[in-house]
C-alpha cells in the first residue's frame, strides 16, 4: 500500500492522523535525531519536509539523518521546485488552488515534471490552499498570492470541491508557519462534508485541545510544525489524541 493509499483508507475509516512538519533550516542533527526517537514512540503518521524557503542547502542531509532514525515515512512538502530529493518516499505535488499566480498552478510542475519522473517518488497531486491566519505568512509573500479570508467559509468550500473535480487527491489548508489563528473549525467542517477526498489541515495548531477541536470538525490529519520546534513534547500530547 503507497502513502495515498494509506492516507486515504485511514480517512475512509474515520482514523486520524498527525504529521510533523521539519524545516530542514532549523533542525540540526542533535536536534533531528531527538525529534525522530520521539516521533517513533509516539507512532507519528508522517514526516513532511520542506519550507517556504531553505537558504542553507541541507535538504538531502535532513531527510538522510531522518533515514538513519526512523522508519517513519518522508514526504516532501516542497516551497519550490528545487525542494525534490529522490530518497524521500513520497512529494506532496502541490498546486496553490487558493490564489491565481499561474506559476504555483502549472508553471512550477512542467519545469519539476522530468525531474519527478526520474526521482522515483510517489507523487501525491495536492490542492493547497492559503487560508488567511491572521498575520502575513512566509508563503502568502513568496507565493505572491492572498490567502482565502478566514470568515470566507463558501470561497474555502467551492475552491477545495473545484480541485477535487479536477482531479486533485488530497486538499490541504493552511493557515501558513507561525499563523495566530489556525483555519477554523467551521471552514474545516464546511470543506469536508463537501469533498469525498482526505482533509490536512495545518498552521496555527500549537496544542492538542486545538488539534482535538480540528478533528471533531472533520480533519483527517493534522500537520505541526513551529509549534513542536519550540516545545517537542508536543509531539507526545498530540499523538495522545489520535491513540486514546
Amino acid at each position: 500500500m503507497n502513502i495515498y493509499q494509506h492516507i486515504f483508507k485511514k480517512s475512509a475509516e474515520g482514523k486520524k492522523q498527525f504529521a510533523i512538519l521539519v524545516d530542514p533550516d532549523k533542525e540540526n542533527e542533535d536536534s533531528l535525531e531527538t525529534l525522530c526517537e520521539l516521533a517513533n514512540q509516539h507512532k507519528v503518521d508522517y514526516l513532511f519536509v520542506g519550507g517556504s524557503l531553505l537558504t542553507q542547502d541541507c535538504l538531502s542531509d535532513c531527510i538522510e539523518v531522518i533515514k538513519l532514525h526512523t522508519q517513519i515515512p518522508v514526504v516532501l512538502f516542497p516551497g519550490d521546485n528545487l525542494q525534490i530529493n529522490s530518497h524521500a518516499d513520497a512529494i506532496l505535488f502541490l498546486s496553490l488552488i487558493s490564489g491565481r499566480n499561474p506559476d504555483l498552478l502549472i508553471g512550477k510542475h512542467v519545469i519539476s515534471a522530468p525531474i519527478l519522473k526520474e526521482a522515483g517518488l510517489e507523487i501525491i497531486p495536492t490542492g493547497y490552499m492559503l487560508i488567511d491566519g491572521g498575520t502575513p505568512s512566509s508563503v502568502s509573500y513568496m507565493s505572491n498570492t492572498t490567502p482565502i479570508p478566514a470568515n470566507k467559509r463558501d470561497i474555502a468550500v467551492c475552491t477545495a470541491m473545484a480541485g477535487e473535480m479536477l482531479g486533485l487527491k488530497l486538499i490541504f489548508m493552511d493557515a501558513g508557519s507561525g499563523a495566530i489563528n489556525p483555519v477554523s473549525e467551521a471552514v474545516v467542517s464546511a470543506v469536508k462534508k463537501s469533498i469525498d477526498i482526505p482533509l490536512i489541515i495545518g498552521g496555527g495548531v500549537r496544542s492538542a485541545e486545538k488539534a482535538k477541536a480540528l478533528f471533531d470538525a472533520g480533519a483527517d490529519l493534522i500537520v505541526v510544525g513551529i509549534a513542536i520546534e519550540g516545545n517537542k513534547e508536543l509531539i507526545g500530547e498530540m499523538a495522545a489524541i489520535i491513540n486514546n
